[in-house]
C-alpha cells in the first residue's frame, strides 16, 4: 500500500483530539461525584473549603458537589431505581435502612478504628460492615437566647413543663414583644422536627411509658401520641408561637434570634456561629430534650448529621476511599466540625465549636437516635410535618394527627 505523506498529520491530530475529548476516569484526571444534604452557608462553606484543599493535594480527581437541599432525597430516589448512584453520596441518617444495599463497604479503612462509639449502631451492622464515614454529628436539643433569660430571671428549663412554664414567662415579661418558641412553619419540615424531637421523651427515654417494641413491631397504639398536637395547638392558641408561624422562613431566624426576638427555637448546630455574626453581643444556648415524664433524664437527639458513602458499584473506589482518607485527617475533620458548629464523628478528634461549653455542661446526657430513623418508616418525615401545618391551620384535631400519622403508619410499613 502507498504511503500518505499527510498520514503523519492526521493521526496526530487524532492523537491531540482523543487527549482533549478524555475526562473521568478513563483519562488523567478521575471525576467524582457527590451528593450531600448540607444545606447552611456555613456548612456548605466548610465542605466546599474541604473539597478544594483535597483537589489542591489530588489535581488529578476532580470532585464535581452537588448540594440540592429539600430535592435531596427526590433525587437519590429516581437515582437509586435507575441504580445509577453518585460515587459519593450522604446518607443522612439512613445508611442501613435505606441507603444499604448501594453503598460499600468501608470497615478496611484506618480512620474507623477512631469512629466515635456513640455511632456503632447507626454506622455499622452486626457483620461489621461500616456504611459510611461521619463528616459530624448532631446532638440536637432545643437553642435559647441566653441574654434573655437572664434578663427575664428565667432558669433553662430541666423538665417539658418548666419548658412550658418558661414560654408563658418570656410572653408575659416581654409584654408580647419576644416569641417565646418561634418555629419556621413555611417548611413542614420544622412541624416535623418538633415531632420528631419531642417523640423521643415522650414514648422513649422514660421505662415507663416505652413503647419501642409496639413502634417496631407495628401494633403501636398512636392515641399515645396525641399529648405532642395537644401541646403543640396550645402553644399556638397562647400566643406562645410567632403569629407568622405557617410563613415564616428559616433564614430569619438567626436575624430575629440576634435582635433578642426569639426565645427558643429548634436552630441546629448553624444558628449560634450565624447569630454572633450579626450581634456578637446575643449568647445562644443549648439544652438537651427535657423529659416529659416525672423520673425521666434529659437526652439529645442525634446520630451523624452528615455522612459521606461510596456507592458500591462505582468505577472509582480507590478515588473516593482516598477523599475519605483525606476527611478524616484530624486536622481536617477538626477544622469541618468547627465550621459546622458539630462535634467530630471521629473520636480522636476535638472540636472547638460554638456550643461545647453547653456540650460540657451536660456532659453525661446520652444520646438518642432520631425518632423516626429508628421506629417509622421511610416517608413518614413528611407525615409528620404536614399534619403540624394542618393542626395550626386548623384543618386538624389533635386527634385527627394521631388518627392520620397511624394510617400512614401502618401504610408505610407495608410497602
Amino acid at each position: 500500500m502507498k504511503y500518505k505523506w499527510w498520514a503523519p498529520y492526521i493521526l496526530a491530530c487524532f492523537a491531540l483530539l482523543l487527549a482533549g475529548c478524555s475526562s473521568g476516569a478513563s483519562g488523567d484526571t478521575t471525576t467524582l461525584t457527590f451528593f450531600s444534604t448540607v444545606t447552611t452557608d456555613n456548612d456548605k462553606k466548610a465542605m466546599s473549603e474541604a473539597i478544594a484543599a483535597f483537589e489542591e493535594k489530588n489535581p488529578n480527581i476532580d470532585i464535581e458537589e452537588n448540594f440540592p437541599g429539600g430535592g435531596y432525597e427526590d433525587m437519590l430516589r429516581v437515582k437509586m431505581a435507575a441504580n445509577d448512584m453518585p460515587d459519593l453520596f450522604d446518607t443522612h441518617g439512613w445508611s442501613k435502612e435505606r441507603y444499604g444495599e448501594y453503598v460499600a463497604d468501608l470497615k478496611d479503612m484506618d480512620w474507623v478504628d477512631n469512629l466515635d462509639p456513640a455511632l456503632d449502631n447507626i454506622l455499622k451492622d452486626e457483620l461489621g460492615k461500616v456504611y459510611a464515614y461521619p463528616v459530624n454529628q448532631a446532638k440536637d436539643g432545643i437553642n435559647y437566647n441566653a441574654n434573655l433569660l437572664k434578663e427575664y430571671g428565667i432558669e433553662p428549663p430541666a423538665t417539658f413543663d418548666e419548658f412550658m412554664e418558661a414560654l408563658y414567662q418570656i410572653k408575659e415579661k416581654s409584654k408580647g414583644e419576644v416569641t417565646p418558641l418561634w418555629i419556621n412553619g413555611s417548611d413542614k419540615s420544622a412541624f416535623g422536627q418538633y415531632f420528631d424531637q419531642f417523640a423521643t421523651p415522650l414514648l422513649v427515654t422514660d421505662k415507663e411509658n416505652n413503647y419501642e417494641e409496639e413502634l417496631l413491631d407495628g401494633s403501636f397504639d398512636w392515641s399515645n401520641y396525641t399529648y405532642l398536637p395537644e401541646k403543640l395547638k396550645e402553644m399556638n392558641e397562647n400566643g406562645l408561637l410567632n403569629e407568622d408561624v405557617l410563613t415564616a422562613q428559616i433564614q430569619d431566624q438567626a436575624q430575629l434570634m440576634a435582635q433578642g426576638k426569639i426565645g427558643f427555637t429548634f436552630g441546629g448546630g448553624y444558628l449560634g456561629p450565624a447569630v454572633k455574626e450579626l450581634n456578637p453581643e446575643v449568647q445562644v444556648g443549648v439544652i438537651p430534650m427535657p423529659p416529659i415524664h416525672e423520673g425521666d433524664e434529659p437526652s439529645w437527639i442525634g446520630g451523624e448529621r452528615h455522612t459521606v458513602a461510596i456507592w458500591k458499584d462505582s468505577e472509582n473506589k480507590e478515588a473516593a476511599k482516598k477523599f475519605i482518607d483525606f476527611l478524616a485527617q484530624p486536622d481536617i475533620a477538626k477544622k469541618i466540625a468547627e465550621g459546622t458548629s458539630l462535634p467530630a464523628g471521629l473520636a480522636n478528634v476535638e472540636a472547638d465549636n460554638y456550643y461545647a461549653d453547653y456540650y460540657s455542661d451536660f456532659e453525661g446526657v446520652e444520646v438518642q437516635p432520631y425518632f423516626d430513623r429508628i421506629y417509622l418508616p421511610s416517608g413518614m418525615w413528611d407525615v409528620m410535618g404536614a399534619t403540624g401545618q394542618e393542626l395550626i391551620s386548623g384543618s386538624k384535631t389533635p386527634e385527627q394527627v394521631s388518627e392520620k400519622m397511624g394510617k400512614e403508619y401502618t401504610r408505610l410499613k407495608k410497602q
